[in-house]
């Protein structure tokens, strides 16, 4: 979301490493990918998009989008939430990568456009998009009930919930019922945090945390982050037990530190479908889109870009999946 040579190392180096699923922790490829430059991003969120020339499209334009839709005329913004990889993440030179990043520069391609990516924090991303900092969000969001509320979206990957352990799972945890009492690092806004705390498309009463209490054992000490590497961080540093996250990002950075870290096996958590977020107003505009990802979805093009970063297991098969 490469190999790494420690998660300290990872985090002082950001900008050029790391950064919601299936029913099995989706294998992650051995050795970083290796994708061309598409868009200079600074590793930090900016104020506002600064696009940049892509390559020509290869592929036949397949719709247009009303230059009024669009932040900028003749770009295609993206908001992504960077690192959170294999999907989004910062290559070697410090550009965006990933398969949510050449999902959408495709995208772009088959409307048009050139592209640019706005790096914007997961849990104010919405809040970005209907403030007209991107047109679009690609960033491994779950569909919920929730988010359906403030946007539309277009269903473009599945995905699961899943639990990174240290190496040789020091805590020795096996269901969610070991989580009770102990410390679980997630990112803020996710639809992990919502289930750990019992919000969003959770009922109250949902939240693994009630679950415990309800069971008369000690509720989960909940740490939010801020970011996925802080996260990962904190379960190196033994400060948390667990990082509850997306089944694939939680097979990215095992496969990538197996000497440090290993996926639960057997506890994963609600599949769903991860969707590519749109303003409710831009009709126009999520026509084009979908029309776009199903062109790549029908030619081969989708299959092949996620097969380049080893999650090819979550695909689907339709923008109606």
């Amino acid at each position: 979301m490469k190999s790494r040579f420690g998660i300290v190392a990872f985090v002082a180096m950001a900008a050029i490493a790391v950064g919601a699923c299936s029913s099995t922790a989706t294998p992650a490829p051995t050795a970083p990918p290796t994708a061309a430059p598409v868009v200079t991003v600074a590793p930090a969120a900016t104020p506002a998009p600064t696009p940049t020339p892509t390559p020509a499209p290869t592929q036949k334009v397949v719709g247009s989008v009303p230059a009024a839709q669009l932040v900028v005329a003749g770009h295609l913004t993206i908001c992504s939430d960077i690192p959170y990889p294999p999907q989004e993440f910062f290559d070697a030179n410090g550009n965006p990568t990933g398969s949510d990043i050449d999902i959408g520069t495709e995208i772009a391609n088959r409307l048009g456009l050139k592209v640019a990516v706005q790096n914007t924090v997961f849990d104010t991303i919405i809040a970005a998009l209907s403030g007209n900092k991107c047109d679009i969000i690609i960033s491994a969001q779950n569909i919920t009930t929730d988010r359906l509320k403030a946007v539309d979206m277009i269903p473009y990957f599945h995905a699961g919930q899943s639990f990174v352990v240290a190496k040789g799972n020091p805590d020795g945890i096996k269901t969610a019922d070991d989580l009770c009492g102990k410390a679980v690092g997630v990112e803020n806004g996710t639809t992990e945090a919502d289930h750990l705390n019992g919000t969003g498309d959770y009922k109250p009463a949902d939240g693994l945390s009630a679950k415990c209490v309800a069971a008369g054992k000690a509720k989960i000490n909940v740490q939010p982050f801020t970011k996925d590497s802080d996260a990962l961080l904190a379960l190196q540093s033994s400060k948390v037990s667990a990082y509850f996250t997306d089944s694939p990002v939680a097979g990215y950075y095992t496969v990538q530190q197996p000497t440090l870290f290993e996926v639960v096996p057997g506890l994963i958590l609600d599949d769903v479908n991860e969707g590519i977020s749109v303003g409710k107003a831009n009709t126009d505009l999520e026509a084009a889109v979908k029309t776009a990802l199903q062109s790549m979805i029908d030619d081969g093009t989708y299959v092949q870009i996620l097969t380049k970063y080893g999650v090819q297991a979550d695909a689907v098969t339709s923008t109606n999946s």
